[in-house]
């Protein structure tokens, strides 16, 4: 548990309780609670007693106790079970937020996005006071595009609907091994549904059981070679599990992990040999079928090294093996550089990151609290920033094994200054500069903006150079070519941001800033200790975009990332 966990809980049931319906003092008492906690700069383990903080009453309190002691909180569990579950997607409408869905749903009986579209076709939402004709055009336009978006899942979802399955594989004792294969094994940003393959003796009894334990939609087939179901999870998606034997394991692996031109590829390859791929094993000419114990094993037979199913592509994979070598790992990253603590809106304090940093093995890192025009994100002054910096010095001086550097995550204002003056950046070690806000402006203006940051010799690094929020939002369409021209002639860094909302920048510009000499770093931004496993994530991606380990200053000594960025 941790503070940012705590803030979330209380905003859902202030949105929760504002769809149905309750008392404004009520809701507003949940959003007063959660912003006590934002603004205080303590972690949860640095407060005494959270519950008596000025803010946190007896409503709010109890929340707080039921997530302190059982990790749930009872109230929203409660609600969550109260509001139509079809009111929830309401609110990836732009527009809507949980008070007009709640007077759609009281005046129009309102509980879904279909019962929405169909109010809007038959013009009773326009009759609604604080709504009118192009209110009505623009929501049946957002409902447009929001179900043309569901036809794929993008990658942060998938591994919350991934998650969601496999302790249910991990129960049937008659799966003897499995792995999830398809799109999402090799890192793609969306995917459309999901693919597992299972080792098992009793393909009849796993089934009996998936079906029995699955929160099944739909039946599509149901075979001893293969399932296909419709799962009723998070949302709605196609599920296939294909059952094979130990034997036919790895072959069936690569088969339906893909890519289909990389498939197409391998078999281009197994026929000059006089042979034939397919998901149980390589049919030999005299007929016979190898079978591999692993995958490793299956290229070795094509004398082909190991292809990481992420790089599995295009085909084009087969022509680069020599590169395969200098490409970064997991193994070389030395440091993460964007991170937020409690100080903003992080759920954990300097020295937590810090000691989870230490547990991964880092030599070096950035805090990089928000400035203090995103107010959202209780961002700091220049004053609390200096004051933070003195705590780090202080808090450095504790540590052997790895040294924390000062920074802030600035935001490129609206009007192109930047929102700490030159004299405040001076005194950081590490200073990235971002856009949040305005994202509607033309193409010249965000570059405008992108290029008043890239000229200030103070900063570093451009962060989440697009704004992209997969699935969600397209960012604010910045001209990345000429944003990665500007990167190699003032030498800034441009970021990976490695969070599976964000992959950004995508791989095609990550190979276009590699190939400018552009170097990379690939960062969480981390908002709690947990979300710095994502690291791995971004390394994975990196390796799509065919990254070298000297490209990514993650994998710099702490030496040399002093000499060539803090000292520079």
């Amino acid at each position: 548990m941790n503070k940012k966990v705590i803030i979330q809980t209380l905003e859902k049931i202030a949105l929760y309780m504002e769809l149905l319906g309750e008392n404004h003092f009520k809701v507003g008492a949940f959003r007063k609670a959660a912003n006590v906690l934002e603004q205080d700069p303590r972690s949860l383990a640095e407060m005494d007693d959270i519950l008596s903080l000025k803010g946190i009453g007896k409503g709010t309190g109890a929340v707080i106790e039921d997530l302190l002691e059982k990790g749930e909180s009872n109230l929203l569990l409660e609600l969550q079970e109260t509001v139509p579950a079809g009111m929830i997607p309401l609110l990836e409408i732009p527009g809507l937020g949980g008070k007009r869905i709640a007077k759609l749903h009281e005046a129009l009986g309102i509980d879904s996005v279909e019962s929405l579209k169909a109010a809007c076709e038959t013009n009773e939402v326009s009759k609604l006071s604080g709504f009118g004709k192009k209110t009505e055009e623009k929501l049946l336009s957002e409902i447009q595009q929001l179900s043309e978006r569901k036809t794929s899942f993008p990658l942060w979802q998938m591994v919350g609907l991934v998650g969601q399955v496999e302790p249910i594989l991990d129960e049937i004792e008659e799966i003897s091994k499995y792995s999830v294969a398809g799109s999402y094994r090799r890192t793609k940003e969306q995917s459309s549904d999901m693919d597992f393959i299972l080792v098992t003796d009793t393909p009849s009894i796993v089934r009996d059981k998936l079906l029995n334990l699955l929160p099944v939609k739909e039946t599509i087939a149901a075979g001893d070679a293969k399932l296909s179901v419709t799962l009723e999870l998070d949302d709605l998606i196609d599920v296939d599990f294909r059952f094979v034997t130990d034997a036919q394991y790895a072959s069936a692996l690569h088969h339906f992990t893909g890519s289909k031109d990389h498939n197409v590829k391998m078999r281009q390859l197994a026929k000059s040999r006089g042979e034939k791929i397919s998901e149980y094993g390589v049919e030999q000419e005299d007929g016979t079928v190898l079978t591999f114990e692993s995958e490793e094993d299956f290229f070795a037979h094509f004398d082909l090294p190991f292809i990481q199913p992420n790089l599995r592509q295009n085909g084009r994979e087969l022509d680069r093996l020599k590169e395969l070598d200098g490409l970064v790992t997991l193994s070389d990253i030395r440091g993460d550089f964007h991170m937020h603590t409690t100080a903003s809106d992080g759920g954990y304090s300097i020295r937590e990151m810090a000691d989870a940093c230490r547990a991964r093995g880092y030599s070096h890192m950035v805090i990089t609290d928000h400035s203090h025009y995103l107010k959202v994100a209780n961002g700091l002054t220049p004053e609390r920033l200096l004051s933070q910096l003195k705590e780090i010095r202080e808090i450095n001086e504790e540590y052997t094994d790895i040294e924390i550097f000062s920074g802030t995550e600035m935001d490129i204002l609206p009007d192109g200054t930047l929102d700490f003056d030159d004299d405040v950046l001076a005194q950081l070690d590490f200073v990235i500069a971002s856009i949040h806000s305005s994202f509607n402006k033309s193409q010249e203006k965000i570059m405008e903006r992108l290029h008043s940051a890239m000229k200030n010799p103070h900063v570093d690094m451009i962060a989440h150079p697009t704004g992209r929020i997969i699935g969600k939002r397209e960012g604010y369409n910045p001209d990345v070519p000429q944003l990665i021209k500007w990167a190699a002639q003032y030498g800034k860094l441009l970021e990976l941001n490695a969070s599976p909302y964000r992959l950004d920048l995508d791989k095609e510009y990550l190979e276009m800033a590699q190939e400018a000499g552009v170097s990379i770093a690939i960062n969480t931004d981390a908002h709690a200790t947990e979300q710095l496993e994502v690291m791995s994530i971004g390394v994975a991606y990196a390796q799509k975009a065919w990254l070298k380990k000297d490209t990514v200053v993650n994998t710099w000594s702490l030496d040399r990332f002093k000499r060539e960025i803090v000292d520079k």
